[in-house]
């Protein structure tokens, strides 16, 4: 079976444990006990292959919670984040599901102890409150407590039956494309909030390139809207570990969505001294203003919300917004995403952020702060992309490419709307897409109908 086979056949699968359990329960809810099971699966079978340590003489699931040590306690948090005792194990669980009259609140009490063994130590802010949007004693899952653990088990039943092949070959990738699959899936079920969500690999994939293009290696990748973290984690996917030196670094404005976004982190390998997810208003609260600069920022920032702006008198001599003299406005955030990351962009670096087309095109605070961009020289493209890219919105974006480091004052455009292939709910960019889009991004040549740089 080829690795695409694999993946559509664990597609499937996926898909029909969601469709068997959620019964009643609205489908985008209830992707929470789906992806938590799938995250607790994954951590658990990857905190026994670390105690095993590689030796096939034990089973760390077959240990008696009593020969741990608290030296070994200790040692396990101080490298993995946190701990989990043999009994608490998904695969013991997973066997008296069934009989278990106790099930939710047994699993209470283990994502309660597994985040807990991480208080007092570095890794604390990452694993707490991890599992707080999987509520095993939610009145979604039933009504009464048998109610409840019957479909619990059903979950837990259908995660344990799913094969992710060999662990050290492809297991990590097939977790993580697991949980972008039913991300993906519930998002365009979840009308035009969906976008907010998740942005499409292959457009994360774009995005990740342009922001990388040419640096051997960067301190560290941000994303200031990072939703459940699939730009972040394109990055990682198409580029060695060693380019990204301090990891991962994001702000989140949802809660639900802040907690996708670190269990995607440990789903996809990263350990907790490898990324720094925030919780936040990036705009009025911003993250990392010690820690910046970044060399590589990449985006999709939920498009023309409102926020504060010009009523918080105090933020148009904020550093982020100051230097181009005026606020974006209050019904349409989207440049002041943009200034943001600009503030927090490296020498050497370059951001790639996806953007409301209308920015490019509207008048006043929008039409200024357009001016102060490009009389800076800190435009170095703007690439239109072809409609229906994303879930849950049919709009054409537009990324939007800003660099400290122009070697000239002209301005790239490129016009990729004519760039997609027809799926059956929406549009993809396909690596051939892809490539001619960073050949042209690369070379900077002019290309009738598709690319031209303008001078100042």
């Amino acid at each position: 079976m080829t690795s695409t086979q694999q993946r559509a056949d664990l597609q499937r699968q996926i898909w029909q444990i969601a469709n068997d359990v959620r019964g009643a329960v609205d489908g985008w809810d209830f992707k929470q006990y789906v992806l938590g099971t799938l995250f607790y699966r994954f951590i658990s079978e990857n905190f026994a292959r670390y105690m095993e340590g590689g030796d096939e003489g034990i089973n760390y699931a077959e240990l008696d919670d009593g020969v741990i040590t608290p030296e070994i306690k200790d040692d396990a948090i101080k490298t993995k984040g946190y701990f989990i005792y043999p009994s608490q194990l998904f695969v013991t669980i997973a066997e008296g599901a069934n009989s278990n009259e106790s099930l939710n609140t047994d699993l209470a009490a283990i994502f309660s102890d597994i985040e807990s063994s991480a208080s007092g130590y570095a890794s604390e802010p990452d694993i707490k409150g991890l599992f707080a949007d999987f509520d095993t004693t939610s009145s979604r899952l039933g009504t009464t407590v048998k109610e409840k653990n019957q479909r619990l088990a059903a979950v837990v039943h259908g995660v344990a039956a799913l094969d992710f092949g060999d662990f050290e070959e492809s297991h990590i990738d097939l977790f993580g494309d697991a949980y972008e699959y039913l991300i993906s899936n519930y998002a365009a079920n979840a009308g035009k909030s969906g976008g907010e969500f998740f942005t499409p690999q292959h457009v994360s994939r774009l995005i990740a390139r342009l922001a990388l293009h040419k640096q051997t290696s960067v301190n560290k990748i941000y994303d200031p809207a990072a939703g459940s973290g699939s730009l972040l984690l394109q990055a990682k996917k198409h580029f060695d570990d060693h380019i990204i030196e301090e990891g991962f670094w994001g702000q989140e404005i949802n809660h639900t969505t802040y907690n996708l976004a670190r269990m995607n982190m440990f789903l996809h390998n990263i350990n907790y001294d490898k990324f720094n997810i925030q919780l936040g208003n990036t705009l009025t609260d911003p993250y990392f203003l010690e820690d910046k600069p970044f060399d590589a920022i990449v985006s999709n920032p939920p498009y023309s919300v409102r926020w504060i702006g010009s009523g918080d008198p105090t933020l148009i001599n904020d550093d982020r917004f100051a230097p181009a003299g005026v606020l974006a406005p209050k019904s349409k955030a989207d440049f002041a995403f943009v200034l943001h990351a600009l503030s927090y962009l490296s020498s050497k670096g370059r951001a790639a952020i996806v953007c409301f087309p209308g920015i490019f095109y509207r008048g006043g605070a929008e039409r200024k702060i357009r001016q102060y961009l490009i009389d800076n020289n800190f435009v170095e493209t703007v690439i239109a992309l072809a409609p229906n890219l994303f879930y849950g919105t049919t709009i054409a974006v537009t990324i939007l490419v800003l660099s400290k480091h122009k070697s000239d004052t002209t301005t790239q455009f490129i016009d990729a709307s004519e760039l997609y292939q027809k799926e059956t709910n929406t549009n993809t960019l396909t690596d051939e897409h892809i490539s001619q889009i960073m050949e042209v991004f690369d070379s900077k040549e002019d290309v009738a109908h598709f690319a031209h740089s303008v001078t100042l």
